[in-house]
């Protein structure tokens, strides 16, 4: 029988009853929760742990980020070998952890190998879900060569890149759309990441542009379908949300620019939304610094100023809003700002729900992440007050935790 730990003495969050419980006492058993009761259970061989009062809630769920972008200007990153790249991406991954997030979806640039390395515990990291290679046209927001840069139209590798474009694809007409999803998911992608918009950080696509054709769109949703994946799409403008809902994209991430149009179309399609606004923040308070140009930096205030705008859409026509960060570089840091930045429009409890069980709902793992019923990973974090008061406790890179699990396995716990 696989180690018992048996939780005590706890207030329980549990993000589908809205509100904290007392009297409830939690066993886990290796790494699933093996019984969520309000009697006591008897489990003899078990580990006590008495919780002290504290919040106990189901381990966070980040479903943006970019573990391998270690450059605020992505640019910057063809001039690092992938050793140095990886070293970071260790970094960041065990960063995450430390602030709780116990499962991350990774929308572009992490592979196999970084979730293999998780996995087999020679990176501490939270469960990685990834798109290996994001998909985008020539000249759209996945393509991060210079403009003196060139193809070599003999082999199709950049010239002068140095290997930048191992965090993305580029991709034109639907055969190499179809053959660049193919070969994401079998490298193991979880998920298919493609642009259809214009982007913040790649300085020479327009906002709004509309990247890929719809045959282009449709051939990577036909081949994530029959694989079991789905397709997960870079948006910003209600026109480019219009046409992924049109197209069967499952999830858009960012969404910025919806309107009430798109948002309706998106609802009746029963599509999600990923939503990042700290990045934005971020980048208008410190993305100069670290090398971000001035036409990034003028597009980063115009979807910052229809970020939260951009949530009550959604909240205006119940479309599930899902937790993201989408940091680059040492912006990392700012991770769990997400809380704090959405209490502007959206409750706590609504919040919370974004990073449990409506992330759980994108990663189509509900029941086994964002919750402590019986049955789930064995996800927890213990925190030292109510987050549904003060969201906030869940900031300053975990400093409000007192304990850390991921899969049975206690990666913090100053209890003792």
């Amino acid at each position: 029988m696989s180690q018992q730990i048996l939780f005590k003495n706890f207030e329980l969050l549990e993000p589908s009853f809205g509100e904290l419980r007392g009297g409830y006492q939690l066993l886990v058993e290796g790494d699933t929760i093996k019984e969520l009761s309000t009697t006591p259970i008897k489990a003899a061989e078990a580990t006590v742990i008495d919780c002290g009062k504290r919040t106990l809630m189901p381990g966070l769920i980040d479903c943006h980020v970019h573990a391998i972008h270690s450059e605020v200007n992505v640019r910057f990153m063809e001039a690092l070998p992938l050793t140095l790249v990886t070293a970071r991406a260790a970094t960041r991954l065990r960063a995450m952890l430390d602030r709780g997030f116990t499962t991350v979806r990774d929308t572009g640039g992490a592979d196999w190998g970084i979730k293999t390395a998780i996995e087999t515990g020679h990176i501490t990291g939270p469960r990685l879900y990834i798109a290996g290679q994001s998909i985008g046209p020539t000249g759209g927001h996945s393509d991060s060569r210079r403009r003196t840069n060139r193809f070599n139209s003999s082999n199709n590798e950049c010239v002068c890149c140095n290997g930048l474009q191992f965090k993305s694809a580029i991709a034109d007409g639907v055969d190499e759309v179809r053959k660049s999803a193919r070969e994401q998911m079998r490298q193991g992608a979880d998920h298919v990441k493609i642009m259809m918009s214009g982007g913040v950080a790649s300085p020479y696509d327009p906002l709004d542009s509309q990247q890929f054709s719809d045959g282009e769109v449709s051939a990577a949703v036909e081949e994530a379908t029959a694989f079991g994946r789905y397709v997960c799409a870079h948006a910003y403008s209600a026109e480019s949300i219009t046409r992924a809902a049109r197209l069967g994209v499952r999830t858009i991430e960012h969404g910025n620019l919806i309107d009430d149009a798109s948002a309706k179309l998106m609802a009746e399609k029963g599509m999600f939304l990923v939503a990042n606004l700290v990045t934005y923040y971020a980048m208008k308070d410190r993305a100069k610094q670290f090398g971000m140009i001035g036409e990034s930096l003028a597009k980063n205030e115009i979807v910052l100023q229809g970020g939260l705008k951009s949530l009550e859409i959604c909240k205006r026509h119940n479309i599930p809003v899902a937790y993201g960060s989408d940091l680059l570089g040492e912006l990392h840091w700012d991770q769990s700002k997400e809380f704090t930045i959405r209490q502007e429009v959206v409750s706590p409890i609504e919040i919370i729900r974004s990073a449990t069980t409506i992330g759980a709902d994108v990663l189509r793992m509900p029941g086994r992440v964002g919750t402590l019923q019986a049955g789930a990973f064995s996800d927890a974090i213990l925190v030292d007050g109510n987050p549904l008061k003060d969201l906030a406790l869940l900031g300053d890179q975990g400093k409000h935790l007192s304990l850390i699990m991921k899969a049975g396995i206690l990666h913090k716990n100053r209890l003792n």
